[in-house]
């Protein structure tokens, strides 16, 4: 209940981690994720049984109703098991509550067929005008509906991605990432322990990819936790130096970077900005996965859409352009500068871009082709690709896999002077 209110209310430290038994830490994470992605859907269905519509602020007892009636209709709990144990912990917080979360309960008990045949709503109105400025109601509309399917695993693999993914039995996806659909423990899953794999989104593996041969380039990342981008680059051959702000991501980073046996040239604990301000080296590469609104993570982290606001991206952008501005004369003459963002608003990606390239004019766009992956690849992951050159991700695309996350790209070339 601690979690599931702290998640909506915006605060995202690490809840679950409090929870000693591992199985019983997955199994309330599931829930707490699951309410959350179903958390519109859920508000409209049970106004249906209350005299008052629900309030915007829930209580506890509300929150019991919401994550009794997740049991109900989204997991295998018998319903009287689900209904006696929400019944119980409302009356632990007041014991006038338990008669209400009972009625409710039992009555979606009694409807769960017909509640179950409602419209799937995920985004609630704010959210949505979020995304108006950009997208049609048809783009909007699928996003919502990728967005409310609980998604896979995808893992980089060192090399010999197609006999991993027998290994594994999993889904080669077109860029050579692997996805699993019932991974269960990760630790526990097979090349793990020897370092053969790391957990990366599809989304987030394609900006590295998108770059051409970089062994040997000297390489600045720039936001380098949790060290995917760091894995593939040092997997490569790059020369990387890391740059994180977050002493607890950089332990986090080093630790799995030990595990894979991959040692970057230099991993340093700094604000970007400031780094960037007294270094006074150049870059092949200089890459930068910029903070932002997060947005294009909703399938694995659903609370987004009850927490973010215009506000949000205005705050982003204005370190995204301080970034951009700072780390464009660190790249070498001929050297590649590359952005990314999880973010689905166009402000953070695109426009940013164009911003950018509006005020250094010895920058140009490097169309993305993904020219290291087979002529099948690159064609199955055109459709990723827009007019400008840029990788845009949208969560339905590939649907039939099980959809993406949403994400940003954008290569840009420093003139040779």
């Amino acid at each position: 209940m601690r979690i599931y209110q702290k998640l909506l209310s915006g605060n995202f430290s690490n809840e679950f981690d409090s929870i000693i038994d591992s199985q019983e830490k997955a199994f309330c994470k599931r829930l707490v994720l699951t309410a959350l992605r179903k958390h519109q859907f859920l508000r409209s269905a049970i106004n249906n049984y209350t005299s008052k519509s629900l309030p915007q602020k829930l209580s506890f007892s509300h929150l019991c109703i919401f994550l009794g009636a997740t049991e109900i209709l989204f997991f295998s709990t018998p319903e009287y098991a689900a209904v006696n144990s929400y019944v119980a912990f409302a009356k632990k917080d007041n014991k006038f509550s338990g008669g209400f979360v009972n009625a409710i309960l039992r009555k979606i008990c009694q409807n769960k067929d017909t509640i179950k045949q409602q419209q799937n709503i995920f985004f609630p109105k704010s959210f949505r005008q979020l995304l108006q400025k950009d997208y049609t109601k048809t783009q909007i509309d699928n996003i919502e509906s990728a967005c409310t399917q609980e998604p896979p695993l995808d893992i980089t693999v060192k090399n010999n991605a197609e006999e991993w993914a027998k290994k594994l039995e999993g889904q080669l996806m077109p860029n050579g990432s692997i996805r699993l659909f019932s991974a269960g423990n990760i630790p526990d899953i097979l090349g793990y322990e020897q370092g053969q794999w790391w957990v990366q989104d599809f989304s987030s593996s394609l900006a590295i990819q998108s770059l051409n041969n970089i062994k040997d380039k000297k390489v600045l990342e720039l936001c380098a936790a949790p060290g995917g981008k760091t894995a593939q680059l040092t997997n490569e051959g790059a020369k990387v130096t890391s740059v994180e702000i977050s002493p607890a991501r950089i332990k986090t980073m080093q630790q799995n970077l030990q595990r894979l046996n991959f040692e970057p040239e230099k991993i340093i604990c700094e604000d970007a900005i400031a780094f960037l301000q007294t270094d006074s080296s150049v870059y092949d590469i200089i890459t930068i996965d910029a903070p932002c609104s997060a947005t294009g993570t909703l399938r694995r982290h659903p609370e987004i859409v009850h927490t973010r606001t215009t506000k949000d991206i205005a705050q982003n952008q204005t370190i995204q352009k301080n970034m951009l501005e700072t780390a464009a004369s660190h790249v070498a003459d001929g050297g590649t500068l590359l952005y990314s963002v999880c973010s689905l608003s166009k402000a953070e990606g695109e426009e940013q871009i164009r911003f950018f390239l509006k005020n250094h004019q010895n920058f140009k766009i490097l169309p993305i082709t993904f020219s290291k992956l087979s002529k099948k690849s690159q064609d199955e992951l055109k459709i990723l690709t827009t007019e400008e050159g840029f990788i845009r991700c949208l969560p339905y695309h590939f649907a039939q896999f099980g959809g993406i996350d949403g994400f940003f790209v954008a290569q840009l070339q420093k003139e040779i002077l």
